[in-house]
């Protein structure tokens, strides 16, 4: 299936949005997901099914001083 992630068309298998981040070497607990412009819960991941066309970003954080 065929999404936008992070501003790049990708190709991705997975269905859920967890199992993408997963899948794209992302660490899930470092990351924010937003799907088609909505934040979403971190305790939604699982559930949130990817659909053709959607899109994606992560927005990973970086600790420092």
């Amino acid at each position: 299936m065929h999404i936008i992630l992070n501003g790049e068309q990708t190709v991705i298998s997975s269905q859920s949005l967890h199992a993408m981040i997963v899948e794209k070497g992302f660490d899930p607990d470092t990351v924010i997901a937003e799907v088609n412009f909505q934040l979403i819960k971190k305790n939604d991941w699982e559930q949130t099914t990817l659909n053709e066309g959607d899109t994606v970003e992560l927005l990973s954080f970086v600790g420092g001083g």
